[in-house]
């Protein structure tokens, strides 16, 4: 079939009948639709101008249409950091800030928001998803999809359901009772279906109680389009399609990416003739993709047929842009401890030692499908530099190292006639010798020496090349020099014709590249000040031979990333920041994780801080009890030193303005805010998933049912290193006048109860302070005919901004059925338990203030939206 391009066509299609457009298909036709046309791309149908749409890489911002060659994009802070803001207001604002970068891209659908629960913090994509509530997560995931959709510009919500491990993740099996599946791990879709609509779903890649989710008629036909009324698309996740027939009638209409594997046409054909797809079955499909393609046509007429196709960066928007990501990532930061006052850091003449391995890395976000490549970027070190008060010094020392690999080529190395860069050339295998050709097929130069070139294609190459990189490096000072090689292939590292690293016959494979890489290959090389050498780094994309115990994986993966940095002595580094914090004021150690550690393809095997990170706090606060330390991850980290130190702030995954968003919060230029979306557990074995998180002979047991975050630790009364909610601030606030002014009895109808709370707000500081207030409902007395039930659960938040010293305000809410449903497995519906209730304000969701009362006499049940 020919793809003609989307701007030779005309735009008839934009006000065409659907049913007419169907009937008009070939078979052929229909079938061309039900699969990608490649990695990021519709199928078009030039006959009848059906265009095609493009989709990009979320959560947290827009990477464009390829991996290899990024375009450079703005990463907003991570999605906890944004659930911690407790904002719906924000969570939209980051929504139309993704519309424009998405449009930027030529893209008109976001591949996001990812809303699973943080079953575990040790889960790799849990910095992807908002928080461990599924009323939190709900609530901010449909103030993000309004901010997308308001634009013109598609969510896809995922993934649907379930997805909350990676290990084992396109096979393993979720098994989940019907009461925890429906109250914990469906409600935040329900919820997010209910407020704003998302246009599109994305299924998950695990199995849901037995059954693929892409092909689970349940799941697609009997929740999502049958109970919720959703008349969106449905696609799978990359690769996350596992049959041709199941997949189709069960609901799945998209297969991603293209061109397809499973739904071929022969494929498809043959099912069509067997009777295990009816026709109209094949024409609800195609009826569902294109009304999803004809309404983005529409909203994104100019885009979609543009003759040009050039992504955009949209760096003429950077100011307006870094204000809004400064201000989330601000919003977001939790201030967990501050003893003494230490924070601030505004005293007069103080002097500051800045340490850790975080503080002049930039670490914007986690790794995997969140992963791009920034347009600009802020690190911790140069926002603290270029904010801070003109009396206080500032002083820096690395402290200890915590990467998983060795930083990328920096400025050091160079293109071979001294440019920024590095030249790299792409060679054909010659398929009778087995050898590399002499000529080059691709010669460019590129400025990173990480390669994800899964999405790089030739024609003259084939599947299979190799790739050479070149530089010329020339060191500062002189020093012994650590390389280290990671790859898919097989590859070899010489300087000045001296091999330093022969990286061609490992026997396993590593995390690097959605576990399709091998474990880091070091070797050192001593250079000379001054003294410029010759880097010659050749990837063959061959897997080598030697290779066992090979976990097989869709994906079709070349990558290739040489790392180097000065050896550094480990000891001696911890021994220098210890001397430098005796010889200042206050310590700010800045440590934490980042995209080495957090990843989607692999989970992390516990909560510790990387390597000696935490012997390097623990050793800094002997000597200065008035340490601070600022955390960046995305999830939890356990804190054995908590009680050395004076201050402690959680700064997530920030973005390009993460620099600046912790100078912000630390320098006291914004009173923060922020409040913790998710438990933070003092050991592995407090987790309430720690003894069945991972797969199992395939399956994944959810044994802890309902008591999931918060309310496992409320119930078995742990103790958490900091509870769920959690949140300090420079000034302090009073609650006050909680009540109901008004309740509509719902009856039989479910969705006419309503209950109106308010309560007053006062700030009892000395500075101005934002403040989110959380709004809890706690059940009736448990009966011998009741089910048990958590104690209270958040069911509703509002953020007041900027209130004076002194001032009050009144905080309103309306709480609907949700507040007071569970799903009744007796009853196969929910209901709520008959008796008084109460609504409460959780400090965080172990401390209650307030009791406001309401009776519930009449039975409330129902299904749907």
């Amino acid at each position: 079939m020919s793809f003609k391009t989307n701007d030779q066509m005309d735009k008839s299609f934009l006000t065409a009948s659907i049913p007419e457009v169907i009937k008009q298909m070939t078979e052929e036709e229909k079938i061309s639709l039900l699969a990608g046309k490649d990695w990021w791309n519709t199928v078009p149908v030039p006959r009848l101008n059906i265009p095609s749409i493009k989709v990009t890489d979320g959560p947290n911002g827009a990477r464009g249409e390829s991996f290899y060659h990024m375009c450079p994009a703005t990463a907003l802070p991570n999605a906890t950091c944004l659930g911690a803001t407790f904002s719906s207001d924000l969570a939209e604002l980051s929504g139309s800030l993704l519309a424009d970068e998405t449009r930027a891209r030529n893209a008109s659908c976001l591949l996001a928001p990812t809303i699973n629960i943080q079953r575990s913090p040790l889960g790799g994509r849990a910095f992807e998803s908002f928080a461990e509530d599924p009323t939190l997560s709900g609530l901010i995931a449909a103030g993000y999809i309004r901010g997308l959709q308001d634009k013109g510009v598609s969510a896809t919500i995922k993934h649907f359901v379930a997805n909350d491990q990676e290990h084992e993740r396109m096979g393993q099996d979720s098994i989940i009772a019907a009461r925890p599946l429906r109250d914990i791990y469906l409600r935040p879709f329900q919820i997010a279906q209910k407020h704003s609509q998302p246009w599109a779903f994305m299924t998950a890649y695990n199995k849901l109680n037995g059954t693929h989710c892409s092909e689970n008629p349940w799941l697609l036909q009997n929740i999502l389009r049958g109970e919720w009324k959703f008349d969106g698309l449905v696609m799978s996740d990359w690769y996350g399609t596992y049959s041709v027939s199941e997949s189709v009638n069960a609901g799945l209409d998209l297969e991603m990416p293209g061109p397809a594997k499973w739904r071929q046409k022969d494929l498809i054909s043959h099912m069509l003739y067997s009777h295990k797809i009816d026709p109209r079955t094949l024409d609800k499909r195609v009826s569902e993709i294109l009304n999803w393609v004809q309404k983005l046509a529409k909203l994104n007429e100019g885009l979609v047929y543009a003759k040009s196709s050039k992504e955009k960066t949209r760096l003429e928007h950077q100011e307006a842009d870094a204000k809004i990501l400064r201000r989330i990532g601000g919003e977001g930061i939790v201030l967990l401890k501050n003893e003494q006052g230490v924070l601030p850091l505004n005293k007069p003449k103080s002097k500051v030692g800045v340490i850790g391995p975080n503080a002049k890395t930039k670490v914007l976000t986690g790794g995997g499908s969140a992963m791009l490549r920034a347009s600009w970027s802020v690190s911790p070190w140069e926002g603290l530099v270029n904010n801070k008060p003109d009396d206080v010094e500032l002083f820096y020392s690395l402290g200890a190292t915590t990467s998983k690999f060795l930083p990328i080529l920096g400025e050091e190395f160079t293109t071979l006639d001294k440019k920024a860069g590095f030249d790299l050339r792409h060679y054909a295998i010659d398929k009778e010798t087995g050898e590399m050709k002499e000529d080059p097929v691709v010669v460019e130069q590129w400025d990173t020496s990480d390669m994800l070139m899964g999405d790089f294609y030739h024609p003259d190459l084939g599947d299979q090349y190799c790739t050479e990189l070149s530089a010329l490096f020339t060191p500062r000072e002189s020093a012994e020099w650590e390389f280290e090689s990671t790859i898919t292939g097989q590859a070899w590292l010489w300087i000045d014709e001296e091999m330093i690293i022969d990286n061609s016959k490992y026997t396993s494979k590593g995390t690097a590249y959605f576990g399709s890489g091998s474990d880091p290959a070091k070797g050192t090389f001593r250079a000379e000040a001054g003294k410029s050498y010759k880097i010659r780094y050749l990837h063959d994309s061959r897997v080598p031979s030697t290779l066992i115990n090979v976990v097989s994986t869709p994906l079709n993966i070349v990558g290739m990333r040489l790392g180097a940095f000065p050896k550094i002595d480990p000891e001696q580094s911890i021994v220098e920041a210890v001397e430098l914090a005796k010889t200042v004021d206050v310590p700010l150690i800045i440590a934490g994780l980042n995209a080495d550690w957090e990843s989607e393809g692999y989970d992390r095997p516990d909560l510790s801080l990387p390597l000696r990170t935490n012997e390097l706090i623990a050793r800094v606060a002997e000597v200065n009890p008035k340490t601070v330390v600022v955390i960046q991850a995305g999830s939890a980290v356990s804190m054995p030193w908590i009680n050395q130190v004076s201050g402690i702030v959680y700064a997530w995954y920030g973005g390009n303005e993460c620099g600046n968003s912790i100078a912000d919060v630390v320098y006291g230029n914004i009173n923060p805010s922020g409040r913790l979306p998710l438990t933070l557990p003092v050991k592995e074995e407090d987790i309430p998933a720690s003894l069945n998180y991972k797969s199992a002979r395939t399956k994944t047991y959810y044994e802890e049912g309902i008591w999931v975050g918060y309310r496992w630790y409320n119930e078995r009364k742990i103790k958490p290193l900091f509870p769920f909610g959690h949140g300090l601030s420079y000034t302090t606030f009073e609650y006050s006048n909680l009540k109901i002014t008004a309740q509509s009895p719902g009856g039989t109808k479910a969705d006419e109860w309503k209950l109106d709370v308010s309560v007053d707000l006062k700030n009892t500081g000395e500075i101005v302070g934002s403040h989110s207030v959380h709004f809890y409902t706690c059940p009736p007395e448990e009966t011998p005919t009741s089910l048990k039930h958590p104690e209270q659960t958040l069911q509703a938040f509002k953020k007041v901004q900027d209130l004076k010293p002194g001032e009050k305000v009144t905080v309103k809410v309306t709480l609907d059925k949700y507040a007071i449903s569970h799903w009744d497995e007796g009853w196969n519906t929910f209901r709520a338990e008959l008796g008084e209730w109460s609504v409460k304000i959780g400090k965080d969701a172990e401390t209650m203030v307030g009791d406001a009362r309401f009776v519930i006499d009449e039975e409330i049940e129902w299904t749907g939206l």
